[in-house]
């Protein structure tokens, strides 16, 4: 199933298939925070430390197929496939968005 993905969300699947780490980190407000595998990352520059380390560490694809809301949060859930354990894995990202840009994302099984 295609979706339609809008505004900073599109710009930030984007930014992660172009592994451009400096692009992720525009799409996130100065004080978002990310969860992922884990951990947290609190603003753009740790943001951006996490999106390169990501396409450093690991080749994928991200292909996202189901957008829903719950709450405040939009919820995208993507296909990943690539060179890492346990490829390939559907994620749910959750997002939070405020004032147009992503002010909070926790990735999750």
């Amino acid at each position: 199933m295609t979706i339609t993905l809008t505004g900073m969300i599109a710009e930030y699947f984007a930014a992660d298939g172009e592994k451009s780490a400096e692009a992720v980190s525009r799409c996130f407000s100065h004080l978002a925070v990310v969860k992922d595998e884990g951990k947290s990352y609190t603003g753009r520059d740790a943001i951006r430390q996490w999106a390169s380390n990501s396409s450093r560490k690991y080749s994928y694809t991200v292909e996202p197929f189901s957008i829903s809301t719950e709450g405040n949060r939009t919820i995208v859930v993507a296909h990943l496939a690539g060179d890492f354990p346990g490829s390939p894995v559907d994620l749910r990202y959750q997002f939070i968005l405020d004032d147009g840009k992503i002010a909070g994302l926790e990735i999750a099984l």
